[in-house]
C-alpha cells in the first residue's frame, strides 16, 4: 500500500517525532492498529535515497625506493624483505551528499591511504572527488565532487534528540550489490568502549549494516541524517543486528571544519588527564554509582589549571550533559568548539560546584620546526617535530616538557620498516638526549655505522640498536 505526502505527516505524527524545527520532542506513541503497523517508509526513502552515493577509492603502489633497498641489503643481507611492485589497493563504501555544492560525508577508513576517489550517484552519474579533510579520530572524511551539478542533498538532523526505540533507516551499498535500504530502531545511545575510533560515542542500531555500508546514512523519520554508519559487530563478517553510527552532531563539527577551509579538525583542549570512575573510586567520592571522570593530572599552563581544576576532582557534567568516561567527555567537550567558555559540574570534597573552563585549541608552543630524516639513516621517511600540546593532542600521546616526536612516516619508508611509529617520542640518539628538532638534526646529520635510539612509546621507554 502506498501513501501520499499527506500520509508522511500522519506517519511522523504517529511516530511523534514532531514537525521540523520543533523545540521539544513530543511523547512517542506505539502503533495501535494493524493499519498503522503496515504504513510504508517509501516516502522517506524517495526523499533521501538520491543523496546516498557509492564511494570508490584506489591507490597504486610504487616500487620501493632504491636507496631503501640498498640500506636493507647493507644491514640485513640479500634476503632483505621485499616490497610488492605494481600492485594496487582498492576500497568500496558509501557516502552522503550533505550540500548541493557537492560536499560528501563518508568514513575515513573508506578512503584511508587512497589517492584516487570516485563517487557514483543513485542516478548512475559518476564524478571524481577531492579529499577536503580526513579525520581518523572520528573516522569521518569530507569529499568535494568535481564539476557536479543538480545534486540532491540531505539535511543533517539532531542526533541529540534521538531516543532509544526510535525508528531509523540505513541506506548504503552493502557488498557492492547496489543501493539498499534497511530498517530498524535505535538500540542504544552514547555507546562507548567499542574500539572503533578515538571519539567513541556511537548510535547503536539493529538496522542491517554490512561491509560496503560504511559511510552511508542513518535516517530518522523526518528524513534527516542522524548518523553515518561506520562499523558492525560481527563474528561472520555480516550483519547480526549490532551496528554503530557516528552521531550527526559530531559529523557537523567535522563538516564545519572542512567548510572553513581547514585540513584538520581543531578541537578544544582541556589540559588535563582523565580516567573513568569505577566502583571503588565512586565509593571513595561518596557517589551512589560510578559516573563522571576523575582528573588525574593537570598541565600547568592549560585551561584546566586556569579554571582551578585540581587533581582528584570528578567532572560529572559538561554543560549539563552527564559524562561516564573519558570517551563521552571528549565527545561532549569537542561539540563545544574552541571559543568562549563551557560550564563543568565538578565534585570536590563531597560538594558539587560549577567551574567555567575557557575553550581554546591546544597551543603550538614551541613551534613544530619539522625535520625530515636523512637518507641512509634509520629515520629516512620520518618527519620529526618539537613536542607541544597541539602535537600531543593530535597524536594522542602524553605531553612532555620538551622532546622530539615522530609526526609522520612515509608509506614503505625505511623509518617505518625498522619499526618507528607515529607518536614515538625520540628521547636520545647515540646517547645524546634530544630537547628539540635542532638536536635531532645534528644527531642524524652523520651517516653509516650503528644507531642507538631511545624511544618513549605508550608510557614505555626502550632502547634499540639499528644497523651493524
Amino acid at each position: 500500500m502506498r501513501f501520499s505526502h499527506l500520509t508522511i505527516g500522519c506517519l511522523a505524527a504517529m511516530l511523534a517525532l514532531g514537525p521540523a524545527g520543533a523545540q521539544t520532542p513530543a511523547p512517542r506513541v506505539v502503533p495501535e492498529s494493524k493499519a498503522q503497523v503496515q504504513l510504508s517508509f517509501a516516502p522517506i526513502v524517495r526523499q533521501t535515497a538520491g543523496s546516498v552515493v557509492n564511494v570508490y577509492a584506489k591507490r597504486s603502489e610504487r616500487r620501493q625506493n632504491a636507496a631503501i633497498e640498498e640500506y636493507f641489503r647493507r644491514f640485513f643481507g640479500d634476503n632483505a624483505p621485499g616490497v610488492p611492485r605494481g600492485r594496487s589497493q582498492s576500497s568500496l563504501g558509501s557516502g552522503v551528499i550533505v550540500d548541493p555544492s557537492g560536499l560528501v560525508i563518508t568514513n575515513n577508513h573508506v578512503i584511508e591511504n587512497m589517492t584516487e576517489v570516485k563517487v557514483a550517484l543513485a542516478d548512475r552519474r559518476e564524478f571524481e572527488a577531492e579529499i577536503l579533510l580526513r579525520d581518523p579520530r572520528t573516522d569521518i572524511a569530507v569529499l568535494k565532487l568535481k564539476d557536479a551539478t543538480n545534486l540532491q542533498a540531505v539535511e543533517l538532523g539532531d542526533s541529540e534528540a534521538l531516543q532509544v526505540g526510535d525508528l531509523v533507516l540505513a541506506i548504503g551499498n552493502p557488498f557492492g550489490v547496489g543501493q539498499t535500504v534497511t530498517q530498524g530502531i535505535v538500540s542504544a545511545l552514547a555507546r562507548t568502549q567499542v574500539g572503533i575510533s578515538d571519539y567513541q560515542f556511537f548510535i547503536q542500531t539493529d538496522a542491517a549494516i554490512n561491509p560496503g555500508n560504511s559511510g552511508g546514512a542513518l535516517i530518522d523519520m523526518n528524513g534527516r541524517v542522524v548518523g553515518i554508519n561506520t562499523a558492525i559487530y560481527s563474528r561472520s563478517g555480516g550483519s547480526i543486528g549490532i551496528g554503530f553510527a557516528v552521531p550527526s552532531s559530531m559529523v557537523r563539527v567535522v563538516l564545519n571544519s572542512a567548510r572553513g577551509g581547514s585540513k584538520n579538525v581543531i578541537r578544544p583542549w582541556l589540559g588535563a588527564r582523565l580516567q573513568p570512575v569505577d566502583g571503588d573510586i565512586a565509593n571513595g567520592l561518596g557517589l551512589e554509582r560510578p559516573t563522571g571522570v576523575l582528573v588525574t593530572s593537570i598541565y600547568d599552563k592549560g585551561p584546566a589549571a586556569e579554571a582551578g581544576l585540581k587533581r582528584g576532582d570528578a567532572i560529572l557534567l559538561v554543560d549539563g550533559q552527564p559524562v561516564d568516561n573519558p570517551d563521552s567527555f571528549g565527545y561532549r567537550f569537542t561539540l563545544k568548539g574552541t571559543q568562549g567558555q563551557v560550564p563543568l559540574t565538578v565534585l570536590r570534597a563531597g560538594k558539587q560546584t560549577a567551574i567555567q573552563v575557557r575553550l581554546m585549541p591546544p597551543p603550538e608552543t614551541p613551534a613544530r620546526d619539522p625535520v625530515r630524516g636523512r637518507a641512509r639513516t634509520p629515520f629516512a621517511g620520518a618527519t620529526l617535530v618539537n613536542m607541544s600540546p597541539a602535537v600531543a593532542d593530535e597524536l594522542q600521546i602524553e605531553i612532555a616538557d620538551d622532546g622530539v616526536v615522530v609526526a609522520d612516516i612515509e608509506d614503505r619508508s625505511l623509518a617505518g620498516s625498522v619499526g618507528f611509529e607515529k607518536g614515538d617520542r625520540i628521547v636520545a640518539i647515540n646517547g645524546e638526549r634530544l630537547a628539540s628538532t635542532k638536536d635531532a638534526e645534528r644527531a642524524i646529520s652523520r651517516t653509516g655505522g650503528s644507531w642507538e635510539v631511545t624511544v618513549s612509546r605508550g608510557g614505555r621507554v626502550f632502547t634499540t640498536v639499528l644497523g651493524r
